[in-house]
């Protein structure tokens, strides 16, 4: 199973340092085109996705997450930190499990 990640240039170029592929997204259509070029690749287990630019097109990372199993789609606040409103991880796994941790 291998990692993608989507995003903008400085997340892509710290996760590719660490051996992860991935590409740059900077506007709604660079963002569809590659979220696209993905999901047809069966070969990446899960996909990594900056929060702004999963916003750039919500309604198909949406869609994608609430309708398909694989490949899992997470998404990672970027050099900016969280967007506001967010969960945090702590937050989302409390959720899940239904337990304060």
């Amino acid at each position: 199973m291998r990692y993608f990640v989507i995003g903008d240039e400085d997340t892509v170029l710290g996760f590719q340092l660490a051996g992860v592929e991935g590409k740059v997204a900077g506007n709604p259509e660079e963002a569809e085109r590659v979220f696209d070029e993905v999901l047809d690749n069966h070969d990446f287990g899960i996909v990594l996705i900056t929060e702004r630019v999963a916003e750039l097109i919500r309604d198909r990372v949406d869609r994608f997450i609430f309708t398909q199993a694989f490949p899992l789609i997470l998404e990672i606040p970027d050099r900016n930190g969280r967007l506001e409103g967010k969960p945090d991880l702590r937050q989302m796994v409390n959720r899940a499990i239904g337990i304060n941790l």
